[in-house]
């Protein structure tokens, strides 16, 4: 067995350990039917806190999204990214006006693996998320029936903050919406607020005014 075979279930079990988090699926039960996953996104532990809480059945085919930059600067992130974690790089700034920073999702989409991705593009501090990148609504074009999942992670801020490396025990959630598609005649604006709506939706106890 790999060394990356086994690092996975232990990071999974460490994320458990420390934030007792597992998967509420309100909207819809666990399936190996291709999805596209779209969750908030507040620190690098939100990939293994929902990697953690999807059934161990799933997690091969469901690959995050991660920002080639950040997570090839290293050795170590790149074999946590491709070894641990099968996850699609994306390209933050192209190379040429003609490369399409999408190809890579699209090509994985066209394999039939499911996707997960962060659609505020960056991690935000601010507690309520940033508005979506149109990345996400140019796939839904392209793969109508698809799933969308929105997905909610409360509390992991608190977990591990922007900027710090090492996790403090705090209970945390993973919840899984009602699945969504792209509505006949839906503009890119009206999905992107749509799907942001209903992604924050899931927050337990709701938005205080």
């Amino acid at each position: 067995m790999r060394l990356a075979d086994l690092m996975g279930p232990l990071l999974g079990f460490i994320a458990r350990a420390i934030t007792g988090a597992q998967g509420h699926w309100l909207g819809c039960p666990p399936s190996n039917e291709q999805r596209i996953y779209i969750a908030n996104h507040q620190s690098h532990f939100d990939l293994v806190l929902i990697w953690a809480a999807l059934p161990a059945e799933l997690r091969p085919r469901v690959r995050a999204i991660a920002a080639r930059d950040y997570w090839t600067k290293s050795k170590f992130k790149t074999w946590l990214t491709t070894d641990v974690f099968n996850t699609v790089y994306v390209s933050r700034t192209r190379a040429n006006p003609d490369e399409d920073p999408l190809e890579p999702l699209v090509e994985a989409l066209r394999q039939g693996d499911s996707l997960l991705i962060f659609p505020e593009g960056t991690r935000s501090a601010k507690g309520e998320p940033l508005p979506f990148k149109a990345g996400i609504y140019h796939l839904a074009e392209q793969f109508p029936n698809v799933q969308i999942i929105p997905t909610w992670i409360d509390n992991v801020q608190r977990v591990m903050p922007k900027g710090e490396v090492v996790p403090v025990p705090i209970l945390c959630t993973v919840t899984f919406g009602t699945p969504t598609q792209i509505q006949p005649e839906e503009d890119k604006k009206a999905f992107l607020e749509r799907t942001r709506a209903e992604m924050m939706a899931l927050k337990p106890g709701g938005w205080r005014q």
